[in-house]
Formats: C-alpha cells, sequence, structure tokens
C-alpha cells in the first residue's frame, strides 16, 4: 500500500478555503498513486498557534475572547458540508484520508471546539470520529478534553489495519497500546508539525508497536493568518515546519522527517514486514502479560446531558 503525509499551509480560519485545499490534495495522492493520505493535526481549519505567543492564558481579556470565538466559527461540525465534501473526494479518487480537524461541538458542547481525527474510508465514508483524549498545556485553553470514542483500528484495503492518535496522544502508553490491541498494521499519527515532535516518537512507536508509522504534520507561520484575526497586528515571529516522516516496523526510515516544505511525503508499505517484525515482539499478543496486567477500553462517547423523550 502506498501511503502518503499531505504537508501543507492550510488556508487558516477559512473552513471553506482549507476544505478545497484538502481535495485538491487528495487529487494530488490519488495521481501518484496513493492509497491513504493524512493530513496534521487540525489541519481543518488551524491549530491555536497564538497561545503561547500572546498571553493566551490572561482570564477574561476581550482580545483573548474574540480570538476564541473567531476559531469556534471557523471550527467545522461532524454533520457539516465540508466533511461531506471531502468523503465525496475521497470516494471519487478512492483514496483513504485521515484528518485532523477543529470540530465545534453539537448539542450541550456547541460552544466547545474539540481536536479531532477523523477517518473516511472511500467506499463506507466517515468511519471513525476520535477527539484528542487530554489537549496538550495551553492548547487546554480553547480545546475541550476528549474521550474513548474512535480509539480503534479499522480495515482499509481489504486487510490493513489502521488506527491513529493526534499529537501528544502518541506518547499515551494506554493509549498506544489500546489500538496495539485492536490489531494494528499502520499507526496515523497527526501534529501540527515540527520535526522535534516526530524525529524521535515515529520510530520509537514502530519499533514498540511493530507498526508502521505515519507522521503527517502541517506548515504553519505569520503569513498564513488572516487580517481578520482579532490578534494578527500583534504577532511574533513563529513556524511551524512539518517534519511528516514515515518509519517501518524495524524502526528504520522509509521517508525521513521534512522541514519546510509543501509536498506529499510517500513511502510503499510491504504488510509482511509487520509479521516478519512481529516474530520477536508483539505488544499485545505473546509479549502481553493479561495475568499480571488488565487493561480496559471505553470507547463509549460522552455528553454532557442524556434526553429522554
Amino acid at each position: 500500500m502506498r501511503v502518503a503525509a499531505a504537508q501543507a499551509h492550510p488556508i487558516w480560519g477559512d473552513k471553506g478555503a482549507t476544505t478545497k485545499k484538502v481535495i485538491d490534495w487528495i487529487g494530488a495522492a490519488a495521481d501518484a498513486d496513493v492509497q491513504l493520505v493524512a493530513f496534521g493535526e487540525t489541519f481543518l481549519s488551524g491549530y491555536p498557534f497564538w497561545l503561547s505567543i500572546t498571553d493566551g492564558a490572561r482570564f477574561n481579556d476581550p482580545r483573548q475572547k474574540a480570538a476564541y470565538a473567531f476559531y469556534l466559527d471557523a471550527a467545522v461540525e461532524l454533520q457539516g458540508p465540508e466533511l461531506a465534501e471531502i468523503a465525496e473526494a475521497a470516494r471519487d479518487h478512492k483514496v483513504a484520508t485521515y484528518l485532523g480537524i477543529a470540530e465545534r461541538g453539537n448539542g450541550p458542547a456547541r460552544g466547545t471546539v474539540f481536536c479531532t481525527l477523523v477517518a473516511i474510508d472511500p467506499a463506507a465514508g466517515l468511519v471513525v470520529t476520535h477527539r484528542k483524549l487530554m489537549p496538550t498545556y495551553e492548547e487546554r485553553l480553547v480545546w475541550g478534553i476528549g474521550d474513548g470514542a474512535g480509539l480503534e483500528a479499522r480495515t482499509l484495503a481489504n486487510r490493513w489495519r489502521v488506527g491513529g492518535l493526534l499529537c501528544w496522544e502518541n506518547w499515551m502508553p494506554q493509549a498506544r497500546h489500546a489500538l496495539y490491541a485492536d490489531g494494528e498494521d499502520l499507526h496515523v499519527a497527526l501534529w501540527p508539525g515540527g520535526t522535534e515532535n516526530t524525529r524521535d516518537i515515529t520510530r520509537f512507536i514502530a519499533l514498540e508497536g511493530r507498526t508502521f508509522v505515519l507522521s503527517a504534520g502541517a506548515l504553519l507561520g505569520p503569513q498564513d493568518i488572516p487580517t481578520a484575526f482579532p490578534l494578527s497586528d500583534d504577532l511574533p515571529s513563529f513556524e511551524y515546519d512539518g517534519g511528516s516522516a514515515i518509519a517501518a516496523p524495524d524502526g528504520s526510515w522509509l521517508a525521513e522527517p521534512v522541514s519546510g516544505e509543501e509536498r506529499l511525503v510517500m513511502a510503499d508499505l510491504d504488510l509482511s514486514m509487520v509479521a516478519r517484525e512481529r516474530q520477536n515482539f508483539d505488544p499485545t499478543g505473546h509479549y502481553a502479560r493479561p495475568d499480571v496486567f488488565q487493561v480496559t477500553v471505553d470507547r463509549r462517547p460522552r455528553s454532557a446531558a442524556a434526553f429522554l423523550d
């Protein structure tokens, strides 16, 4: 199976324009005979870059409130037109798509943004939705806490078991364990964009899980931020440089981290390599100790209210 990370600049804060860019990259992936393409964390429609560089924790600050309102309005809903268009493109091009979105909650969570991974099967459409279990550090100022829904591997291309996690979730042993135990052959790790994040963890997960690992990061800088964003006139220099990479189950690089370049980062994967590497280590199989360690994964979605009409 040929896989790729679509390392690109989002049209930050513009869900319509970024949706079009996602669709264009799905088409480019199809032209390159890619069967699965991944985009970075909250690629649609943008990572909350401003928190650590504009005093984002200042309580009741009117400019920070305005920034959040802008970000909330730019977030997409799971049943909205943006994901429907992307699912249609994935179907038309026959390319499985793993995409990070800034998701606006519905119903009880209408005022909350979640960092969410969606997996789109070309034939079945949206098959996995997973909200990040624990936003990292300052991200908690703008993202809600997720749940165990979507901690699963799905069968793609008739035989590949594929799962995914978001950014520092990839450092959570229990989350990785849940995907390994669900039969994962390919692990998709979505990142906001940074070689400092992907250079070590990509190979580590590959070696620990004896899986292929596709790390997808985005590119972002001050030039990508629209003047309509309330803090756009007060931004220091910053850079998210991508870092997309692909590792094999033996920890070797198939594509080393790519920095600062907008491109498809691709590799061809041989499923038989997973079986070969598990000859001496299968973390949730013959190397597990269920008599010592018991693991329960609650994959039920959570909500603030249940309406019994």
